[in-house]
Formats: structure tokens, sequence, C-alpha cells
């Protein structure tokens, strides 16, 4: 399932409008409104914000599960363990660094 999907059902069963949405987020509903057509992406500080009002994880939003609290350790891949452990190592400077990098990679 596509994150668009994922966010607009999430407002419809809240009973939002895109409104409201676009208001907590700090954008217009006419670009909120293109989240949810897929017509544009959703930068990460965005879904974190989505993932935080909906009290949803960022892997059932980005319809990775269909878990709302996201995936359990048991449901990673070993490379996604791998990986998570590799991050874990990293320091906040580069964890900034790798926060930054991925966003330019996601644009």
């Amino acid at each position: 399932m596509a994150i668009y999907h994922r966010i607009k059902d999430l407002r419809e069963d809240s009973d939002k409008t895109q409104q409201e949405l676009a208001d907590y987020l700090g954008t217009s509903p006419q670009h909120y409104g293109k989240y949810e057509l897929g017509n544009a992406e959703i930068p990460f500080e965005r879904a974190i914000m989505l993932a935080k009002y909906y009290n949803v994880s960022l892997d059932y939003i980005a319809g990775l599960t269909n878990s709302k609290r996201g995936l359990s350790h048991g449901e990673l891949t070993e490379k996604q363990q791998e990986l998570l452990e590799f991050i874990g190592t990293l320091t906040d400077s580069e964890k900034a660094k790798l926060r930054h990098l991925v966003s330019l990679i996601a644009q």
C-alpha cells in the first residue's frame, strides 16, 4: 500500500479534514491534498509529524507493516537488523549527516 493511501485512510478514520492536517503540518490544504493523491512526496519530517499525530509508526505509514505499532524485531530481515545495529553505533553528528544524506536521496 502506498504512503498516500495510508495517510488518507488515517485522516478519514480520524474524521479530520485536509485543512486540519495542513494546518498541523504547516502547509496549504492544496499541498497536503497532493500528498494524499501521491502527487507530492511527503518530507521525512512531516511523515514523522503524521506518525506522532496519529500515534502510529512510520513503518505503518510507509506501508511496510499492517501493524500500527510498527515492525517487531522478528519481522526485520537480517540486513535490516544489521543496518539498525550499525546506525546505533554512530555518533549524534554522524546520525545527523546520515539523516541529511537520506533526505537528499529521497527527494
